[in-house]
């Protein structure tokens, strides 16, 4: 059972990338992890879920450039600041959860401190993008990017430094009693979520006709909460059942893109981009129809030159005003219908 501020049964469950510095001098250990595999002399930990991580990043990717293709769409440069986040996230995870990293390794420490900051940075980032929409800042200016900046950052670095004081014993904090880092690390991210969830339910009802968009948020809300329940309270029955092939890990990784790749479709379905404004990948074509060109019903395209196949410009040859000011040469025409400068 989960107890507030604790992280014994939570790491006994499920192997987190704070386990190993918490609890005592060797961490916690879980119960029951998934195998390892060895390739080329290195053994890999938790290879199913490393295999997510990189689906995830990959479809992060994808995510990220159909943001980037609608230039005009409310909210765009905030919303795509946290699936950068999410993708770093999930980079640094195929490392740790990996081994790649040992935990052994006195770099561990800090990378894990990182990825703890980064974690609750994207949490915050979350938040405030569920406010974007209500228009407090003009979405897209400097006020609103600066202030989803300088928020992500202070979180960051308060996240940062207790996770590394807790990690190492300084500043009053203890990885025997590690409260704070509970705190940002378990309830912080349940606390955004729910303000993010109910934010974008009024923003619905108050502000859109179209009601679509609430599947998706249940959606979202479902595989969020199934990923929690899964890694919490079935990892080790998961484990056991499937002979240590995967755990709880690998479903609530799978669970948690599932939910990010949410959040996108439910951006993608509020906002709506100005085509008036918009630049797209392919050409207009524009048609241009002038009653004056022609007559009748039937438009003619005028597609001729008045220089009978001239370049536009002459670079390197002659000059417009020798060419049409010059007397007329007698000579050799050449096969483009000009002289060639050969006399008879």
């Amino acid at each position: 059972m989960v107890k507030f501020g604790s992280f014994d049964s939570i790491c006994q469950t499920a192997a987190l990338v704070v386990c190993p510095l918490i609890g005592s001098d060797q961490g916690i250990e879980p119960s029951c992890y998934s195998r390892n595999v060895e390739i080329s002399g290195t053994l890999i930990f938790q290879p199913s879920t490393c295999f997510i991580h990189i689906v995830a990043i990959i479809m992060t990717a994808i995510m990220i450039f159909h943001i980037r293709s609608k230039y005009t769409a409310v909210g765009r440069k905030e919303i795509i600041m946290f699936f950068y986040l999410y993708a770093i996230i999930e980079l640094l995870a195929i490392f740790l959860d990996s081994g790649i990293i040992p935990t052994s390794n006195v770099s561990y420490p800090w990378f894990a401190a990182v990825y703890t900051g980064l974690v609750a940075a994207a949490y915050c980032c979350l938040l405030i993008n569920g406010f974007v929409g209500f228009q407090f800042a003009e979405d897209g200016t400097p006020l609103s990017l600066w202030f989803l900046r300088l928020s992500c950052l202070a979180v960051f670095g308060v996240s940062l430094f207790i996770a590394i004081a807790t990690f190492k014993n300084i500043a009053g904090f203890n990885f025997a009693k590690p409260l704070a880092l509970w705190i940002i690390y378990i309830l912080w991210p349940l606390i955004c979520t729910v303000i993010y969830i109910v934010s974008q339910l009024v923003l619905v009802f108050r502000t859109l006709d179209d009601r679509w968009p609430i599947g998706d948020i249940v959606f979202g809300t479902a595989f969020f909460t199934i990923a929690q329940v899964i890694l919490f309270a079935f990892s080790v029955t998961i484990c056991d059942a499937i002979k240590h092939y995967i755990d709880g890990l690998f479903f609530f990784t799978l669970c948690m893109l599932l939910s990010v790749m949410m959040v996108y479709k439910y951006w993608d379905s509020i906002t709506r981009e100005d085509l008036e404004f918009s630049v797209g990948s392919k050409a207009t074509v524009w048609e241009v129809k002038d009653p004056l060109l022609a007559g009748g019903d039937e438009y003619v395209e005028d597609n001729g030159s008045n220089y009978n196949g001239a370049p536009a410009s002459l670079v390197g040859g002659v000059s417009g005003k020798q060419l049409y000011n010059a007397p007329p040469l007698t000579g050799v025409v050449g096969r483009n219908g000009y002289p060639t400068g050969e006399r008879y």
